[in-house]
C-alpha cells in the first residue's frame, strides 16, 4: 500500500442476515483515502455509507472484500487485536458524543491515552495541546452535562485526537448541533486538517459538512455512485 495512502478497501460486501430477509448494505465498494483528505461520504438513509464507516473503523466485519488500514490488512484480525489496532490507529467522533458523563472534559480527553498506559506527563501535556486546539482550554475541569452541545463535540474531536490516530472518522457529527455550533465544529476540523494535515473522513446527510469537503463520495444501494474531488 502507498505511503500516502492511509484507507484502502477493495471489493467490500456486507450481508446483514440476521432477518428474515437478508439486507445487502455494500456491494463491492473500492475506496482509497490520502493522508491530509477532508472527505465526506454522503447519500440516503440505507445508501451503506455507516455501514462502510464501521467496517472501516474495525467496528464491524465485512461479509467479504479486503478492509487496509495504515498498511493493515485489518478483516483478519482477531476481536482482541482489532480493539488493540483501533486504540492506536484511529479516532471516532459520533453524532451522539459519547462522552462518559461522569468524567470531567480533561479526563475524558485523556482516556484512551489511559488505556495505552501512557505516562501521566504525557496525557497532561497532550489533553492540554488538545484542548488548546479545540479552544477549551478552560472548561477542561467541567463534565458534559455543564457544556453546550457543540463543546461536548469539541471534546469528542480532541479525544479522538488524543492517541494521534491514522485519521478521524466522524459518523454525522453534526446531526445534534446548531448552525453556529456547526460551523465552529467545521472551522476547527478544516484548520486541524489544513495546519496539522490530519484526514477526516465524514458519513453525513449536512449540506454544511458536504460544502466543506474537499472530496465527495456518493453511494447509493451499497455502492459508490460517484466520487468527486475539488482539488
Amino acid at each position: 500500500m502507498e505511503n500516502n495512502i492511509v484507507i484502502k478497501v477493495s471489493d467490500l460486501e456486507k450481508i446483514y442476515d440476521e432477518t428474515a430477509v437478508p439486507v445487502h448494505a455494500l456491494r463491492g465498494v473500492d475506496l482509497e483515502i490520502r493522508r491530509g483528505e477532508f472527505t465526506a461520504i454522503v447519500g440516503p438513509s440505507g445508501s451503506g455509507k455507516t455501514t462502510l464507516l464501521n467496517i472501516i473503523g474495525g467496528l464491524d466485519r465485512p461479509t467479504a472484500g479486503k478492509v487496509e488500514v495504515d498498511g493493515n490488512d485489518i478483516a483478519n484480525l482477531s476481536d482482541n487485536q482489532l480493539i488493540d489496532f483501533r486504540k492506536k490507529h484511529i479516532g471516532f467522533v459520533f453524532q451522539s458524543y459519547n462522552l462518559i458523563p461522569v468524567l470531567t472534559a480533561k479526563e475524558n480527553v485523556e482516556f484512551v491515552m489511559l488505556l495505552q498506559k501512557r505516562s501521566k506527563a504525557e496525557r497532561d501535556s497532550r489533553t492540554r495541546e488538545l484542548m488548546e486546539a479545540v479552544g477549551l482550554a478552560d472548561r477542561m475541569q467541567n463534565r458534559p452535562s455543564e457544556l453546550s452541545g457543540g463543546q461536548q463535540q469539541r471534546v469528542a474531536v480532541a479525544r479522538a485526537l488524543a492517541p494521534k490516530p491514522a485519521f478521524i472518522l466522524a459518523d454525522e457529527p453534526t446531526a445534534n448541533l446548531d448552525s453556529k455550533s456547526t460551523a465552529n465544529l467545521l472551522d476547527m476540523m478544516a484548520r486541524l486538517n489544513k495546519e496539522e494535515n490530519i484526514t477526516f473522513v465524514f458519513s453525513t446527510h449536512d449540506q454544511r459538512v458536504i460544502d466543506r469537503a474537499r472530496r465527495v463520495v456518493t453511494l447509493e444501494d451499497g455502492k459508490v455512485l460517484s466520487d468527486h474531488s475539488r482539488e
